[in-house]
């Protein structure tokens, strides 16, 4: 903040003076006593503009501004030549400036409006890294789940996730909603994703990117993030199972952490022999159910008069669903190792 007032104060002093020596060098202003003053004034206004377009020009992406003014100075050379023809055979001189002026507006901002458009659709968002090498790890743009839930920081932290990951705005805005919650519970959740977000700048040479790029058509988060990444051409880092399939749908490849989490459990293969102790009753008559030390639901059957004991079990089979995985076993010897 410091470095931008002192910037600030330099520009308009040097643009005051500057309007301020204009002004008073003019011959036909030498009658009036306030010409410089008004010169200076001028000079200001001209360096609070140049402030104020900094702040517009800073938001919008690198390829945007390349392509605009590659598209401007194409744009001026086909009323360059638009202009020629009126030049060469019309003898009105003076109409060859306003055509010119007319034929370089047109076609200048057609240039200024297409060149930037079709540029932010090129395939690559970003043309080159900080070391001056083209990318070599696809974009990830990050759901406001997956800050939240906050493995994907441990999981960067092993090396494990490379390249630039992505946060628009909108997801920041959710998340800072969240953040300034009244229920505490959602508050702490908020909060622990902004402490998320600030480990994953930390970690090198993991890159996190926030962009401004915003979808004025699409409706809520989940359909921005979708049209983002059909845009930028960049994968999906989510827990939502809904936003999943809906970016799957679309052609978009999803990083889920929770397929990841599933993938990493130990495998149980039918056959195998378990220790486990039955916690509750199952949903079908006489079931048991018990939970590995990772998480994952193992359905005993004929188990239900063992709820409470330590028992061995032998795997039958194991289902594997999107939303985990699932041991179906039954019980080994027919009784239980020990009470609890």
């Amino acid at each position: 903040m410091l470095q931008k007032m002192v910037t600030g104060t330099i520009l308009g002093t040097i643009c005051a003076v500057s309007g301020y020596l204009i002004a008073d060098q003019i011959p036909r202003f030498d009658h009036l006593w306030w010409a410089g003053y008004a010169g200076a004034v001028a000079g200001l206004a001209v360096a609070c503009l140049t402030l104020g377009l900094e702040q517009v020009i800073k938001r919008i992406p690198l390829k945007t501004i390349i392509g605009s003014t590659l598209g401007l100075f194409v744009g001026l050379g086909i009323g360059k030549l638009a202009s020629y023809p009126f030049d060469k055979y019309l003898e009105l001189p003076n109409l060859q400036i306003p055509l010119y002026i007319f034929f370089s507006a047109i076609f200048g901002y057609i240039g200024l409006v297409l060149g930037g458009k079709k540029m932010s659709e090129v395939n690559t968002p970003y043309f080159l890294d900080p070391a001056g090498k083209p990318p070599r790890h696809a974009l990830k743009i990050l759901d406001t789940s997956v800050i939240i839930d906050g493995r994907i920081a441990d999981i960067a932290e092993t090396g494990f996730v490379e390249g630039t990951l992505i946060v628009p705005k909108f997801v920041l805005e959710e998340l800072q909603y969240v953040a300034d919650s009244s229920d505490d519970l959602r508050r702490t959740r908020g909060r622990r994703g902004l402490d998320i977000l600030k480990r994953l700048q930390q970690k090198k040479p993991l890159r996190v990117e926030f962009i401004d790029d915003d979808i004025p058509g699409a409706a809520g988060v989940d359909s921005k993030l979708v049209a983002l990444a059909l845009k930028l051409r960049a994968k999906v880092m989510t827990n939502d199972f809904n936003l999943h399939k809906v970016a799957e749908l679309q052609g978009i490849e999803v990083l889920n952490i929770n397929q990841l989490a599933n993938a990493m459990k130990p495998a149980v293969l039918p056959g195998e022999c378990l220790q486990v102790q039955i916690l509750r009753e199952g949903k079908s008559q006489g079931q048991g159910i018990a939970y590995l030390d990772d998480g994952t639901m193992v359905v005993i059957e004929n188990a239900r008069r063992f709820i409470g004991r330590e028992v061995e079990v032998a795997v039958t089979s194991v289902l594997q669903t999107t939303a985990g995985r699932m041991i179906f076993s039954e019980i080994k010897n027919g009784g239980a190792l020990r009470k609890v």
